[in-house]
């Protein structure tokens, strides 16, 4: 339509959420769907956060309040990058979004200017693109492949970087591969950055307690302390804690950049919800007890959908470090037909056609930025998982 703004044409609709749709969709209209799509735990929020939600109600905590956070959360933030990744700020170096997106999505407004360049190691987040480019800036790719798990190389890295780049967004485990980099691993990707000096770095930390198999989770200001001054570190209560609805996220860096995003929030949507943010003290200072047998039991749900796709044929399944995603490649798939007469042309019709014939809801890989793959959600229950596998098998083995 004419009078749409021309920037919104260089955006589309999230395709993570198209699926979801889709699947309710076919749900309602009476179909059997399996649903692998919805990146969120499946448990509910832990009742100790419900109860401090449910006080800030009664306590008439229902009012604005100051733009980017309470005082009371932005202090906990701070113990939190203390106490778990040895990071000192203050709370003049905190901000509170409504979820992790609006957080990014205020430090690229803030920083962007036309023709400024942001690296993004490939698979990635399907917004982080389109905030960029909503923004006013330059996505440029750089592809981490299945032959490195995912994750992107120091020597990629450097090639990536022009001139014109003014951010690395980095997110650890990651959506949608489940890939987590180690402190030695980091330590080379650092030691690029370190070369560059225009270059900021925002890392997306969400899956931080989400890890597997002992691995130890690390930041890159925490890993090499002399890009501190040029680190925005972002995480958020949705996934670790269960609260995706509560829509908290936060960040902390430098100063002078955590206040131009306030600029931003504050001429946008304001304060975070009162509630929520009450809610996300306790999480952070409340009991962590929970986090560990949450860990465990989405590691089984991963051992058991890794097994489960590589007894597919066609299929090949790397063994994620974190996140509850993984991201099997199909490229053994492509060019064959279905069962149901489609041809596999790619990653979106393997999709397409396994919703159809099969009833299972996933996320084709092209929305990630790597192709021919798929993403799968292992947030669900195993007998959900186990007939997803099954259905998935047969899918496979009806290709020809």
């Amino acid at each position: 339509m004419a009078f749409l703004s021309d920037t919104l044409a260089r955006v589309k609709p999230s395709p993570t959420i198209a699926v979801t749709t889709k699947a309710q969709e076919l749900k309602a209209a009476g179909r059997d769907i399996i649903g692998l799509g919805a990146g969120e735990p499946d448990f509910d929020t832990p009742e100790n956060i419900k109860d401090a939600g449910i006080r800030a109600i009664t306590d008439g905590k229902t009012k604005y309040t100051a733009v980017d956070g309470i005082p009371e959360l932005k202090k906990a933030i701070c113990a939190k990058f203390k106490r778990d990744n040895g990071l000192e700020y203050t709370p003049a170096q905190v901000t509170v979004g409504s979820g992790g997106k609006q957080v990014l999505y205020n430090a690229f407004m803030a920083t962007l200017n036309p023709g400024d360049e942001v690296v993004i190691p490939a698979p990635y987040w399907v917004s982080y693109p389109d905030m960029i480019l909503l923004a006013g800036g330059e996505p440029v790719i750089a592809e981490a492949t299945i032959e490195t798990n995912f994750k992107l190389t120091p020597d990629s890295l450097e090639a990536a970087i022009t001139p014109k780049t003014k951010w690395l967004i980095f997110n650890s485990p990651s959506n949608p591969t489940g890939a987590a980099y180690s402190a030695e691993e980091l330590k080379g990707l650092t030691d690029v950055l370190m070369r560059h000096p225009h270059v900021w770095i925002l890392t997306d930390d969400m899956y931080e307690h989400l890890v597997f198999d002992n691995f130890v989770f690390a930041t890159p200001a925490q890993v090499e302390p002399e890009l501190y001054d040029r680190t925005l570190t972002m995480n958020g209560v949705s996934k670790a804690y269960s609260m995706t609805g509560w829509r908290i996220g936060y960040a902390a860096g430098p100063v002078a950049l955590i206040k131009a995003m306030a600029k931003v929030q504050s001429q946008s949507t304001s304060n975070p919800c009162s509630i929520s943010q009450w809610a996300a003290v306790e999480a952070l200072e409340g009991t962590q007890e929970f986090i560990r047998p949450n860990q465990s039991l989405f590691k089984g749900r991963r051992d058991l959908v890794v097994a489960g796709l590589n007894a597919c044929p066609g299929i090949n399944c790397a063994v994620p470090e974190g996140a509850f995603y993984v991201y099997p490649s199909i490229a053994d798939c492509i060019g064959k037909t279905s069962a149901g007469g489609v041809e596999i042309v790619d990653d979106e019709a393997f999709a397409s056609a396994l919703l159809e014939e099969e009833g299972v809801a996933v996320v084709f890989g092209a929305a990630f930025g790597l192709s021919p793959h798929f993403r799968v959600s292992y947030a669900t229950s195993n007998e959900a998982l186990t007939e997803a596998c099954a259905r998935i098998k047969r899918f496979c083995e009806g290709l020809g």
